[in-house]
């Protein structure tokens, strides 16, 4: 049975990307959400953002996780990318606040997120690919 992939485009006023998500159960979950709308927040060289919803922690999180991936922070409801190290990094990894569910990875250079300012209006969408 192949794996079904679901694209996104988050976007916010001074730019936009697209990111390609698994098929997991908090893929599902956010997907039924969207579209959403919400307020950036930035920690070091990541930018969250409340979801609305809630998920349990699935039993493949992680803390240490690549430039790019997109996770979902269940302490938080939020929605994590990285794209760099945050304040709790050690060596050259990125390091999460705490073990998130990882969802898939943006698409293209993941540093475009540090456009996105503390404070900046976010908009999550589905995709039809």
């Amino acid at each position: 049975m192949q794996t079904q992939l679901t694209q996104i485009r988050i976007s916010w006023p001074s730019g936009h990307l697209t990111a390609t998500l698994d098929d997991t159960p908090t893929t599902r979950t956010l997907i039924k959400a969207l579209p959403l709308t919400s307020t950036a927040h930035t920690w070091g060289e990541e930018v969250y953002f409340d979801t609305g919803i809630a998920v349990s922690r699935e039993t493949d999180a992680r803390q240490v996780v690549e430039p790019g991936t997109v996770a979902f922070w269940t302490d938080g409801d939020a929605l994590a990318l990285r794209y760099g190290p945050t304040p709790i990094f050690q060596g050259d990894e990125c390091r999460l606040a705490s073990p998130c569910n990882v969802l898939g990875h943006i698409d293209g250079d993941p540093r475009v997120l540090a456009t996105i300012h503390h404070g900046d209006p976010i908009r999550v969408e589905s995709v039809d690919v």
